[in-house]
């Protein structure tokens, strides 16, 4: 039973989208308490922020495609 749980839980983890770790480190917090406050959020929330963070895994998955493009530095911004 606990290897089976195990299996589910590494299956999870290799198919994340990386949401919560790429917000922890853009923020400089731990993944786990990220992941936490999703989920008490989630149940607060009624399942709304599943929404915001679906829509964050798509955008980080397909960055490509969002690339913003940086204007070029002038001279007098150096």
């Amino acid at each position: 039973m606990k290897r089976t749980v195990q299996k589910i839980a590494f299956f999870f983890e290799m198919r994340s989208f990386g949401v919560s770790t790429w917000f922890a480190n853009k923020f400089g917090i731990k993944v786990s308490k990220v992941r936490l406050f999703f989920i008490y959020v989630s149940f607060l929330g009624l399942g709304s922020p599943l929404i915001l963070y679906l829509m964050m895994a798509f955008v980080l998955e397909h960055k490509h495609v969002f690339k913003f493009q940086r204007r070029p530095k002038t001279i007098w911004e150096l």
